[in-house]
């Protein structure tokens, strides 16, 4: 066996066609995700990945610093446009505050979207997934039954080449998980149960 085909072996190297493929695949639904976003949605993004960044916040401090020493007077000769308490720098900063929350609101809706959509995707193919497993295990059984072969009996066989009731899964999980009640401080217990 050549390197190459004991690197393939050990996941180095080259990919399996049929990795590549998932991979153009998944690339070329991403794109299309992208080159769907609206010109807002992709200013707001640009923004919100641009306010993110530690250089913005370095600007920030800077463009603070200098306004504040500018503007407190103590040096002679430069006159303060926005003298102490700076309710100039306050509007901007708030003004800014407003818009920047804004874009980065827009930013998370459209990540919130792109997750729903492949949280879809994750639902439609692990059903798929378990529609086919639920056939090849009932395929299984038929050929060792037409191959008069003897299979240990086990009452999970038939549950498995059974279709799974996805309304069931639901119900259960439903079912299963404890109901969450608001949480009553003590001291709210103290003062309402005299």
């Amino acid at each position: 066996m050549n390197t190459a085909q004991q690197s393939e072996m050990h996941g180095h190297g080259t990919s399996s066609p049929i990795l590549t493929r998932n991979v153009e695949t998944v690339t070329e639904l991403e794109a299309a995700a992208r080159g769907r976003r609206t010109t807002s949605e992709r200013v707001s993004d640009s923004i919100a990945e641009m306010a993110g960044t530690a250089q913005f916040a370095w600007l920030h401090v800077i463009w603070f610093a200098a306004w504040i020493v500018w503007n407190s007077g103590l040096f002679p000769g430069w006159r303060p446009i926005d003298p102490f308490p700076f309710s100039f720098l306050t509007l901007v900063v708030s003004l800014e505050a407003i818009f920047l929350s804004i874009f980065v609101l827009i930013s998370q809706n459209d990540l919130t979207r792109q997750s729903e959509r492949r949280a879809q995707l994750d639902l439609q193919i692990n059903l798929l997934a378990e529609q086919e497993s639920s056939k090849t295990v009932a395929l299984l059984e038929r050929i060792a039954q037409h191959l008069h072969v003897s299979v240990p009996d086990d009452s999970a066989e038939g549950e498995l080449a059974a279709p799974t009731d996805i309304g069931d899964v639901v119900s259960t999980l439903e079912r299963a998980r404890p109901i969450k009640s608001p949480r009553i401080s003590k001291a709210s217990e103290g003062s309402t149960g005299k």
